[in-house]
């Protein structure tokens, strides 16, 4: 099972990603979340304490590596390297372990310009491939708004594209450029998420922008979430009855994936 986590910034993405990798773990799977924002904050929307968090080196901060595996040295330009680093051994050398979860952070992917091409875009870009092609457990990648990390290959072995969508205009705008750009590099399966819904109002006014097949969930706004978040609780443990219900319902559609592309 592999899941892309994607939508504007700000709508939740990573609230759902986190809570999404914990309902794989309880249900026996073996988990690798990879954050792959550069507004990384999946280590708190996992639950790992900031103290614990602040040791984790993202890949593209990683110097010496980027210099073993692609034989030249991050943020200069004009050198030769290799287009094909060995990355195999990258989630079990460079991840963080909590709860059962295996965390890797990737960093920023450098936009130096159409077609930039340097040493560590080389490096997080032929990783994320490998992790998505030849992983065997479920991976979950919480992405930025854009595709800038996903070739055609890599997204053909992407099995839902869930893209995280709050009451907004802008939320929603995202949402259908992100299917549009997706779409044109092969990435047929999608699921709309809505987040922060606080009434039925704003539930259908989600609705009616998405065909119906499209809609996996909708979360409610809640403030136990906020705070939890503040408090640097895992967020899946304060869940209420009601979100328990609906993530798990999220869980469920992904897994079962029947939806047709």
């Amino acid at each position: 099972m592999k899941i892309a986590v994607s939508g504007k910034g700000g709508v939740g993405k990573s609230t759902i990603a986190g809570i999404m990798a914990h309902y794989f773990v309880q249900n026996g799977y073996k988990v690798l979340a990879v954050d792959a924002d550069p507004d990384a904050n999946l280590a708190s929307a996992l639950g790992i304490p900031k103290s614990e968090a602040a040791r984790i080196v993202p890949i593209s901060h990683q110097r010496a590596l980027i210099k073993e595996r692609t034989g030249a040295s991050p943020r200069q330009f004009g050198q030769l390297f290799k287009l094909n680093p060995r990355v195999d051994d990258i989630p079990e050398e460079y991840s963080f372990i909590f709860r059962g979860i295996r965390l890797l952070v990737m960093g920023a992917v450098r936009k130096g310009g159409a077609g930039c091409a340097c040493p560590e875009n080389v490096l997080l870009k032929s990783l994320l491939s490998e992790i998505i092609l030849h992983r065997d457990e479920a991976v979950i990648v919480d992405m930025e708004a854009g595709i800038e990390h996903l070739g055609r290959a890599t997204a053909s072995a992407i099995q839902e594209m869930l893209i995280v969508v709050e009451p907004g205009a802008r939320s929603i705008d995202t949402a259908l450029t992100i299917m549009k750009l997706s779409r044109e590099i092969g990435l047929r399966q999608f699921r709309v998420i809505g987040n922060k819904v606080q009434d039925e109002d704003q539930e259908r006014w989600i609705r009616s922008h998405f065909p119906a097949s499209l809609i996996v969930g909708m979360i409610p706004y809640s403030e136990a979430i906020r705070d939890a978040d503040r408090q640097e609780q895992p967020l899946i443990d304060i869940l209420d009855d009601r979100l328990r219900t609906e993530f798990g319902a999220v869980f469920s559609a992904l897994v079962r994936g029947t939806r047709p592309a």
